[in-house]
């Protein structure tokens, strides 16, 4: 099972350096509306270029939470909070939008991740 929650916390870390860092400024069929970048996606949900930075440095700061938390485990519970919490704030901004779905894929992934993780790391499973 802890080899699973490792391939967990490089999966959502991966994902969320490629977002933020490598596929800000283009085009995904993820993103919100007709959006062709970050910028224009947060403008779809209605939020400012400085709303895009401080969720960016969060889930960045997530991510590298949890990357750590494979040498430090105390990291993990609260950056797969922050994780979750994240990510369930980009399903809503999908659906505040009525974006398909389909659209919503990625964050509802990551979220299931994120809470696979809360509950190894507290125990529960």
């Amino acid at each position: 099972m802890e080899d699973l929650v490792v391939a967990a916390k490089i999966i959502l870390f991966v994902s969320i350096v490629n977002v933020w860092f490598f596929r800000t400024n283009r085009g995904t069929r993820w993103r919100a509306g007709d959006a062709g970048n970050m910028k224009e996606e947060f403008k779809v949900y209605g939020l400012s270029e400085t709303m895009m930075y401080s969720v960016g440095i969060l889930k960045v700061l997530s991510a590298i939470g949890l990357i750590v938390s494979i040498w430090f485990p105390a990291l993990a519970i609260p950056a797969s909070a922050a994780m979750g919490f994240l990510m369930v704030g980009a399903i809503w901004m999908h659906l505040k939008v009525k974006d398909p779905l389909k659209k919503a894929l990625p964050a509802f992934v990551f979220l299931l991740l994120s809470v696979f993780i809360w509950l190894y790391s507290t125990g529960l499973i």
